[in-house]
């Protein structure tokens, strides 16, 4: 004789032993006790939260010789014969394959008729695969039924049953379990089936399991039956693991060994977006992750390091890649691309991939940063003036502004406020400015901070900020959430500043020039660069136009950097 399944061997009694169902448990216990009852109800809800087993509740404390406070007793030979399945007072109907016009006309003959007990209970499960004509015969016996007769309706999908069905049923929603409960749970079957169940084993069903408690039992026995140790194959995370490392190979290799264990590669890309989603989740909603509490910060840990936005991308990337999925010839090559695409920005065609690559070519061909990183402070100079001598012309040194030196006076040169000691004030207020930036780039909302992580600063005064946009369409999108960025500096810096833009390719690198202010001080002199710059300078061109060519195969540069 076969085992007895977990979830049939655990299956609710009593409305008390419904977990993660207290608003039903109240609902209909309330009914009952205070003989209230409807005679339809619509049990909606996902797979496996105890639509059919509430039914069965319903059904034996409606008919129990000794109901105890809208609980049944379970002893009266009623409620056995319910739970042996033998009862005559309840009938159970799979709308799924009885769901035609015949089989509903056969069902209502039934109702007219009497039974042993106070009350007759019809369980239709999957009532929203009735076809129409089924519907409305159903129609009119649900609108006035017997006085006897009490009708169930259960569904996955209530949005697929007809509007006038549902006016005339109590609609009650069932809810999926919260990881906290159904790991309670979990423990406690394992303890009363006497199971030897790793804390990893545990973890992974729950997982599996995705808040439905009959799904977790099942994943509970197939684990329990394999050792009690959890799965040493690929998991979701792994893989993620690998795109955060930007690791295409080790991708690969993951997803090589997930087929191996034959896997389909739509339903491996399913858990891969399903664990994105808990990240995405840890990161704006904590109390609505699925997972057990040491996955959930293995989770929020992962989004940390990835990014929020990164992990957005790859939602929508595997989602669309879900749809090609299923047309595919070969299913699993669209899946690899698809991962590969997000682990390696320089063969991605994308907004977000693009803006990555730009970047780490402006970084000296560093690895990207995420788009919602910090962005690179822009290096301010300061101006400092020699004394002008008749031998030699006069010269103004540009020094970082990292590590200033102030010029002391001479003894033929009186201790006073000259014009160039006023630039350097006020350049230090457009240092301030832009050192500034980056806080407050954090505390603007996503969709601003998105678009404004993008854009560099490449001038700067005491009361205005000048950015760089990658393209006219970015700074269009810049300039249309412009009032909450200036509002951010304003309120940071104390005082009314303002913000242009530029596009990138009339960009140029902040120099003393575009960092003084013009208006608080005197014509600055002209910056003479020495010999061993303008070198440097024309070998970072050269470079510049050697990594483009090669981020980009097959494009041609028309026109050099240092032209």
């Amino acid at each position: 004789m076969a085992t007895q399944s977990l979830y049939r061997r655990y299956r609710p009694r009593r409305f008390g032993e419904l977990k993660g169902q207290e608003h039903i448990v109240r609902a209909l216990r309330n009914a009952v006790a205070n003989d209230r009852g409807g005679q339809a109800y619509l049990f909606s809800g996902p797979r496996g939260t105890g639509k059919t087993s509430a039914a069965r509740i319903l059904a034996k404390v409606l008919n129990c010789a000794n109901p105890q406070q809208g609980e049944p007793c379970c002893e009266c030979e009623s409620c056995l014969a319910i739970d042996r399945g033998t009862s005559f007072d309840v009938l159970e109907l799979d709308a799924a394959s009885n769901n035609g016009v015949d089989n509903i006309r056969e069902l209502i003959e039934r109702a007219a008729m009497g039974n042993p007990g106070r009350h007759r209970v019809f369980i239709l499960d999957e009532v929203h695969m009735l076809s129409t004509g089924a519907e409305a015969a159903l129609l009119k016996t649900l609108e006035e039924p017997p006085p006897h007769v009490v009708f169930v309706l259960a569904t996955t999908d209530p949005q697929k049953v007809s509007e006038t069905i549902r006016s005339r049923t109590q609609h009650l929603q069932f809810r999926l379990l919260p990881a906290k409960e159904l790991e309670a749970h979990v423990r406690w079957v394992v303890s009363d089936a006497g199971l030897t169940v790793s804390d990893d084993a545990i973890s992974q069903v729950i997982a599996d399991g995705g808040g439905s408690a009959r799904d977790t039992l099942s994943a509970l026995e197939l684990v329990a039956a394999g050792g009690g140790e959890a799965d040493s194959s690929v998991r979701p995370e792994d893989v993620i693991e690998a795109l955060i490392a930007r690791d295409a190979a080790e991708v690969l290799t993951k997803v090589a060994a997930v087929m191996q264990r034959g896997y389909d590669p739509k339903t491996f890309t399913e858990q891969i977006v399903r664990y994105l989603r808990e990240m995405f989740l840890s990161s704006m909603s904590p109390q609505l992750v699925q997972l057990s509490q040491e996955q959930a910060v293995h989770a929020a840990e992962l989004t940390a390091r990835y990014g929020i936005a990164s992990v957005v991308r790859a939602i929508e990337t595997l989602g669309e890649a879900l749809l090609d999925i299923r047309r595919a010839p070969d299913p699993r090559l669209v899946l690899e691309v698809t991962l590969v695409r997000l682990a390696s920005n320089s063969i991605a065609n994308d907004t977000a991939s693009l803006v990555a690559r730009v970047e780490r070519l402006e970084t000296g061909g560093a690895r990207p940063r995420d788009v919602t990183g910090p962005i690179p402070r822009p290096r301010l100079t300061e101006t400092v003036a020699t004394p002008r001598t008749a031998t030699s012309p006069t010269q103004t040194t540009t020094r970082a502004k990292s590590s200033p030196t102030p010029t002391s006076p001479t003894s033929s040169q009186p201790a006073t406020t000259s014009p160039t000691s006023t630039t350097s004030s006020n350049t230090q207020v457009a240092g301030d400015l832009a050192d500034l930036w980056p806080s407050v780039l954090r505390t603007l909302k996503a969709t601003v901070r998105a678009l404004y992580s993008a854009v560099d600063i490449v001038s700067a005064s005491d009361d205005a900020l000048v950015f760089s946009a990658p393209s006219d369409m970015h700074k269009k999108k810049c300039l249309e959430w412009k009032d909450p960025v200036v509002a951010a500096l304003t309120t940071s810096a104390g005082r009314p500043i303002s913000i242009d833009f530029v596009v990138h390719g009339s960009r140029g690198p902040a120099t003393a020039e575009t960092v003084r202010p013009s208006a608080a001080a005197p014509t600055p002199e002209v910056a003479v660069a020495s010999e061993s710059d303008e070198v440097d300078e024309s070998r970072s061109a050269d470079s510049f136009a050697e990594e483009l060519s090669r981020q980009f195969p097959g494009s041609t540069v028309i026109d050099s950097p240092k032209g």
